[in-house]
């Protein structure tokens, strides 16, 4: 049985939610491929790490990963058996045979001491119910000096991806803002924060570097609509609004979607951290 210490995000991420993004999983790697391309680059996995991806969804930072790691070896975690069972799948397909995947909160998981070069996560780190633990638990994973990337989104405001749905949605009410700094994809949205999470933690050289990217919804308007309007706030935010205000939300909604059609797609404003830091040298 997978030990846990968040039961809510594990009744969402291995519910819900975990269902819904298997099912896009093509579409939700789509909208934030220039925020992985640039990570990808900034981060250099090397031949023969040993990689831990948390957080790791239905398995294409996984994957990629495993490419760059060749010699080495990358180990997936995720909260969502559903998204897991798809990361499999496609990893059987390509013939990755150095990758593999476990269902695991990795605030509490026990992952053997010192086994990691690298532990990273594409946008799956924003969910722990404590941070400072488990990012302590992950830094012990890690070898000394072992390194840590992270791809976070930055506080709302700067998430035009978000924003721009919800005051279409808004139809006159005003909406409550999520928390920041609590769990969820605004969780490591401070950069004092997280330099404090990653320090109580036991990880050193911190670093948050701005990282601004389109986030990409759909090739066209009606693309786009026929995706977003799957979202779990487009229904929440929907779902108790009369006939008449939720037909005013969803015509709100395909006008701010056709606002953003570009050439090049349907794009959103995005802004997310880079994080790297590494593991402090263990006392001898």
């Amino acid at each position: 049985m997978m030990a846990m210490a968040n039961a809510e995000m594990v009744a969402a991420w291995d519910g819900p939610e975990g269902e819904h993004w298997a099912r896009y999983a093509d579409r939700y790697e789509r909208a934030s491929w220039r925020h992985w391309k640039r990570f990808l680059e900034g981060v250099r996995i090397q031949g023969g790490d040993s990689v831990l991806d948390i957080g790791c969804g239905t398995g294409k930072s996984t994957s990629d990963a495993a490419r760059l790691a060749g010699s080495g070896s990358v180990l997936g975690v995720d909260l969502s058996a559903r998204m897991l069972e798809r990361a499999r799948a496609a990893a059987h397909a390509e013939g990755l045979a150095n990758v593999r995947f476990e269902q695991a909160d990795a605030q509490v998981h026990p992952f053997p001491e010192g086994a990691f070069d690298i532990a990273i996560s594409s946008f799956g780190a924003m969910f722990f119910g404590d941070p400072t633990a488990a990012f302590t638990n992950i830094a012990r994973a890690l070898r000394p000096e072992g390194r840590l990337a992270l791809l976070t989104w930055r506080e709302l405001a700067g998430n035009e991806w978000i924003t721009a749905i919800r005051d279409a949605l808004a139809v006159g009410r005003e909406l409550p803002e999520p928390p920041a700094d609590a769990p969820g994809p605004f969780g490591l949205a401070g950069a004092e924060h997280v330099r404090r999470i990653l320090g109580a933690a036991g990880m050193v050289d911190v670093r948050l570097d701005q990282l601004d990217e389109p986030v990409e919804f759909g090739v066209d308007a009606e693309d786009a609509m026929s995706f977003v309007g799957t979202f779990g706030i487009t229904k929440g935010l929907t779902q108790d609004l009369d006939a008449e205000s939720r037909a005013r939300a969803f015509d709100a909604l395909r006008r701010t979607i056709a606002d953003h059609e570009t050439d090049h797609g349907v794009l959103f404003g995005s802004s997310a951290w880079l994080v790297t830091a590494r593991a402090a040298r263990r006392p001898s």
